[in-house]
């Protein structure tokens, strides 16, 4: 009689139970799954010591972490979904507590007069208003309006006379800081990264123009050098010829 060929089953992944922890892998949930189905609680303790031992000899990288023992036993109650009945050296935690989402950052809506300047411009000027020393407060206000210019040319790539930054500076601060008219800010220029450096180059000319010098006042010397044997053999010549022409 013949035999029926029935289909072969397989045991993919879809078809399981969805892991909760996978750093633990699946053979670990299982042994939980297996020790909250044990009936006294004398072998579930026994056996889940063993599991608390096997999830940190998994994740070693875990003993570096303060406690590291109160996160493996909340790990483990994780697991099991929190069915496990097993006496636990520390509190059992609870699903709102490990599920707990954070309230969304809100975006600032914050009116910036002058973006160019930004909030710190603001924040500054605030800060200059509550001083009352005049002295340091008029260091304080040269600070900003330096500091000003500096965000300015930054920002608009371009200079910009201190008149201007005065300007903005006693409408930032609502008509109550001001410095002399005659005052010098910071000299600050805006030099992109690809501008050729011009000195570095004259000088590297210079010393190309001082190796080429060199260079054919060795070939000079050397020439001079040679010359030297050439003319005492023609010297030599003649003497050993008296009857020869001179040229």
């Amino acid at each position: 009689m013949a035999q029926e060929n029935t289909p072969a089953t397989f045991d993919y992944n879809s078809t399981r139970n969805k892991l909760i922890l996978s750093e633990y892998g699946r053979n670990v949930q299982n042994m939980v799954k297996y020790i909250v189905a044990l009936p006294t609680k004398e072998e579930r303790n026994r056996y889940a010591q063993v599991v608390i031992d096997l999830m940190g000899f998994l994740n070693p990288h875990l003993r570096d972490v303060a406690d590291f023992k109160h996160k493996l036993w909340d790990h483990l109650h994780i697991i099991s979904d929190f069915q496990i009945d097993v006496d636990a050296p520390y509190p059992k935690p609870t699903p709102e507590a490990i599920h707990l989402k954070p309230q969304p950052l809100r975006y600032p809506h914050q009116r910036i007069k002058y973006k160019h300047y930004g909030k710190t411009i603001e924040l500054m000027i605030e800060k200059a208003k509550a001083i009352e020393e005049p002295e340091r407060k008029r260091h304080m206000v040269q600070a900003v309006a330096n500091f000003m210019k500096m965000a300015y040319v930054q920002w608009n790539k371009d200079s910009v006379t201190d008149e201007s930054i005065l300007s903005d500076l006693y409408a930032l601060s609502g008509g109550t800081l001001k410095l002399e008219e005659n005052i010098n800010l910071n000299r600050v220029e805006f030099r992109p990264n690809n501008q050729p450096q011009h000195n570095n180059n004259n000088n590297n000319r210079g010393r190309t123009n001082s190796n080429q010098n060199n260079n054919n006042n060795r070939g000079r010397t050397n020439n001079n050098q040679n010359s030297g044997p050439r003319n005492n053999n023609n010297q030599n010549n003649r003497n050993r010829n008296p009857g020869a022409k001179k040229y």
